[in-house]
């Protein structure tokens, strides 16, 4: 067993990361004790690691607890990188004081951009949760991981590429995915195990880079590659115009008597710039 003390920059409110995240009912959580368990692998091992708030959103300090001390070291680095310890928010909150959005930054200040705590889970999910309602999403999404995933003291850790590369069509179909869906998670899957799309390269790659490569991928479009660079990637500056969250949003910001269109988007996220992620998600906590 290891234990490390952290202390992050503030603002930052792990209330607000634990109310988003109590949107997926895979993630063990508990709102009272203030405390996330975060699975994820470190070379191809599964890890289950307990972060535990024990400061403010004005001074933000964290205990982080796992059980495989020689991988603490590694661990707590993708565990920061996971809860974006290392982004400054101060900078993003001062920038949008100075613009349409300062009301709903003002509200959930000092929330970061939680990434998904895999790429690979990720993009599934995304693949997953295309053109479904959220309710029905995360079930499905819950159905996936606990079915071909693995438990860990009480906590499901998601299954792995070449797992899934070796299931069937009707396996999926027999937890309600579509024929159709059922093919993308399988055929991407393959794709990932046979090292024909590498994930973890896709870091090194622009964020336009990183669309081409994944929208040549059947079943991959434009609304998951962007939701993967901002939910496995972390990338600062996504605006995703096709989600409907985000239409909706801005037609309550804007009291707007039907959604924009793409061009009234574009114009009124101009002054959003370098943070349309940031916007991205204050939006869509204005609406959750």
């Amino acid at each position: 067993m290891w234990e490390k003390t952290v202390h992050v920059q503030p603002p930052y409110n792990f209330d607000r990361v634990l109310d988003r995240l109590s949107i997926n009912p895979l993630i063990d959580l508990n709102k009272d004790e203030r405390s996330v368990k975060v699975p994820f692998y470190i070379k191809n091992e599964p890890l289950v690691v307990t972060v535990k708030a024990t400061g403010t959103t004005e001074n933000p300090n964290f205990v982080v607890k796992g059980t495989q001390t020689d991988l603490s070291e590694q661990a707590l680095q993708q565990v920061s990188h996971i809860l974006q310890w290392d982004v400054p928010l101060d900078k993003i909150q001062d920038h949008f004081l100075q613009t349409d959005l300062r009301d709903i930054f003002i509200e959930h200040r000092g929330t970061p951009l939680v990434l998904d705590f895999d790429p690979y889970y990720c993009l599934m999910k995304c693949i997953i949760h295309q053109q479904l309602n959220m309710t029905f999403a995360y079930t499905l999404t819950s159905r996936f991981v606990t079915t071909f995933g693995e438990e860990i003291d009480g906590t499901w850790v998601h299954p792995r590429p070449e797992k899934i590369a070796k299931l069937t069509v009707e396996d999926l179909r027999e937890l309600q995915f579509s024929g159709r869906k059922a093919e993308y998670v399988i055929d991407t899957s393959k794709l990932i195990a046979a090292g024909e799309l590498t994930l973890n390269d896709l870091n090194t790659k622009t964020d336009t880079e990183v669309i081409d490569t994944l929208v040549k991928v059947r079943g991959i479009g434009k609304w998951t590659a962007e939701n993967f660079l901002l939910f496995a990637l972390g990338r600062p500056n996504l605006f995703p115009m096709a989600d409907i969250g985000i239409q909706n949003a801005i037609k309550k910001l804007y009291n707007l008597e039907k959604k924009s269109s793409y061009e009234q988007m574009e114009e009124y996220s101009k002054p959003w710039e370098p943070y349309l992620s940031y916007a991205s998600l204050y939006l869509w906590r204005s609406i959750e």
